[in-house]
């Protein structure tokens, strides 16, 4: 049996999804609102959680915009905020709280593991005569907590992340297949091929109608907002659609030192 059909047969399985907040360019970086990246990631256990997952979304799109078997609802959070396509029915103050609410209680029920990595890309293009691609760098500091998750639970794993254009998944592809290759700054390969079930990233579109993805869309920026706050980056909004997508994510849900509880460095990456 080839070592690829062993981790197969390992369980249980698991899946990341995995969107970013921000773009990796190094343009206009003293402007805070293109100043960070973050790239967040969802892991399910696929066989359960994230089934019970996706029929709790439906049946929430179901209640708010009724049956759309060939135009499902697709929630992204730009469309959301800014009320467009389907969402424009949010401009009704009760349905917006209906929505907010309900939304809210879908993602408290999920059951999965969270993971933010935030990038100071000012500071990272000063420091560093040849800096690392933003986006993938956050990813391999995604992959290593993923994979120490992993391994730590004996469980295995693939991931899916949001396809970005042609150019951008063909360097993603790379990035990704060099971490499971290669190993990162952290962890040499065989932390990574323990856990990661193939060598090649899954890549699709928000058009895919794919819960997981949705799910990081959606959290990616609030996430993103709270770290700079804690760090003080940026000053607190007050309550917003995001603060309150975070109280549905009590720090149970992020990734965590198994010994000590530790978020920061584990759920919550500072690069």
């Amino acid at each position: 049996m080839t070592r690829a059909a062993k981790l197969e047969h390992r369980s249980p399985r698991y899946r990341l999804y995995v969107d970013e907040s921000g773009d990796h360019s190094f343009n206009l970086l003293d402007n805070p609102g293109r100043r960070y990246l973050a790239l967040l990631g969802v892991w399910f256990q696929m066989k359960d959680d994230y089934p019970e997952f996706v029929d709790q979304l439906e049946e929430f799109k179901r209640g708010i915009f009724g049956p759309r078997p060939d135009s499902p609802v697709i929630l992204h959070r730009s469309d959301i905020i800014n009320r467009k396509g389907p969402f424009h029915i949010l401009c009704d103050p009760v349905v917006r709280e209906q929505f907010n609410a309900r939304l809210v209680q879908v993602i408290q029920k999920a059951k999965f593991k969270i993971v933010c990595a935030v990038i100071d890309k000012r500071s990272h293009y000063f420091r560093y005569s040849s800096p690392f691609h933003p986006y993938h760098y956050c990813l391999a500091a995604i992959l290593d907590r993923y994979s120490g998750w992993l391994n730590f639970k004996n469980a295995v794993g693939d991931v899916l992340a949001e396809s970005r254009g042609r150019e951008e998944d063909l360097q993603l592809k790379q990035a990704y297949t060099r971490v499971y290759e290669s190993g990162t700054l952290m962890f040499g390969h065989e932390h990574h091929q323990r856990a990661l079930t193939s060598k090649d990233i899954k890549l699709d579109k928000k058009s895919a109608n794919i819960p997981g993805l949705q799910l990081a869309d959606l959290l990616a920026y609030p996430v993103k907002q709270s770290c700079l706050i804690e760090r003080r980056c940026i000053p607190d909004p007050g309550d917003t659609f995001g603060r309150q997508l975070l109280a549905a994510v009590p720090d149970e849900k992020f990734n965590r030192h198994e010994g000590s509880g530790k978020i920061d460095g584990y759920g919550k990456i500072w690069l």
